[in-house]
């Protein structure tokens, strides 16, 4: 199971994210990381998974405030090789050109998430997919509803090739994840790759969203508590990506045994 890290980042601080109540969210306390500071943190999840993948969520973007612009410039220039994963509340793939304008040549680095939560309208899903985009589609929920103003959920001729499956009740909630919705979305769309995220809490957890069909996991919270062990880079993390273009991109995978481990991820299976 591929493990992709996760900050989610509010007013310059790394916080916990409990349930999806932003309201309630407070600066990390990281046996893991040992501070709030975005880079600190973002420098020791992506050791300990041994990735080079971090999915940002911008709180402050996402709330309808200015996005943290400057702190995403000191993430890519801090470590050369870090692909972030970023959902800044974009609710078109106009809002996503202009915040990739700014960060010049470090945009290369960024693959934009538009989530359910914050998209427009229909045209808008369309236009964010349209070749030769790399982005991905978060189908968020909370409590069994979507947060869908767009009719996203309703719409799966027009998803990528890549969902995330967000569970915002799940996140930071120790409930294990939700693999009633993983299977729900696999059905729809059953050639997808889909990135589960909330719930997970150990590596068992891993295991279960992988034999439900996940091909990674968000996590945050068991990291950060010290329940997932490090994971060492092999070379069989290393795959061609052909969703991209790109070679050589790493991914992190839990420790579900030698024979899972020296697999590897699947040739032309992308996570940059």
């Amino acid at each position: 199971m591929h493990i992709i890290p996760v900050i989610d980042l509010l007013d310059g601080q790394v916080v916990r994210a409990v349930r999806g109540e932003r309201q309630h969210y407070r600066p990390i306390e990281s046996a893991l990381c040992g501070s709030a500071d975005p880079q600190v943190a973002a420098r020791r999840l992506c050791e300990h998974c041994a990735t080079d993948t971090l999915y940002v969520a911008d709180l402050n973007a996402l709330q309808g405030r200015a996005p943290q612009f400057e702190l995403l410039q000191a993430l890519l220039r801090d470590r050369p090789g870090l692909r972030l994963w970023l959902d800044a509340g974009f609710g078109g793939p106009a809002d996503a050109a202009r915040l990739l304008a700014r960060l010049g040549p470090a945009a290369e680095r960024v693959t934009p998430v538009y989530g359910s939560e914050s998209l427009r309208s229909r045209d808008d899903l369309a236009g964010c997919f349209a070749p030769p985009s790399r982005a991905l589609l978060s189908l968020d929920h909370r409590h069994g509803a979507p947060l869908d103003p767009a009719g996203v959920w309703d719409a799966p001729m027009l998803w990528p090739r890549r969902l995330i499956v967000m569970t915002l009740s799940r996140v930071g909630s120790d409930g294990g994840p939700d693999l009633d919705t993983l299977a729900a979305v696999r059905a729809r769309a059953p050639h997808a790759q889909l990135i589960g995220a909330g719930g997970v809490r150990d590596a068992a957890d891993l295991a279960a969203a992988e034999a439900a069909g996940a091909h990674a996991w968000l996590v945050a919270s068991a990291l950060h508590d010290g329940r997932l062990p490090a994971t060492a880079r092999t070379p069989n993390d290393a795959t061609d990506c052909g969703a991209c273009g790109g070679a050589g991109h790493t991914v992190s995978r839990a420790d579900a045994g030698p024979a899972v481990a020296a697999r590897g991820p699947g040739r032309g299976t992308c996570f940059a």
